[in-house]
């Protein structure tokens, strides 16, 4: 399934259904890499951190992913990742 995502640098995953969340953020991080995106901040929730941790896990996988952790100010509900240079 194919998801259309406006690149900005900032998503918010509340949207989509959490049995899709791990496609997004791969299509997601392709795209906002394509558009020479350096930095990009997914919004998870808090919740019982299990949409958190379907996030961390992809991106720790996406081979376009430099780093990321959670945004501070957030108290967990976010997490940043900074991109591979083009």
């Amino acid at each position: 399934m194919t998801h259309r995502i406006p690149i900005e640098d900032s998503l918010d995953l509340h949207a989509f259904a959490p049995r899709d969340i791990k496609s997004v953020v791969d299509e997601y991080v392709s795209a906002a890499h394509e558009a020479g995106l350096r930095q990009i901040r997914l919004i998870h929730g808090r919740g019982k951190g299990i949409q958190r941790g379907i996030v961390q896990q992809a991106l720790e996988r996406h081979p376009l992913v430099e780093q990321f952790w959670d945004a501070d100010e957030s108290h967990l509900g976010a997490t940043v990742a900074r991109l591979r240079p083009n």
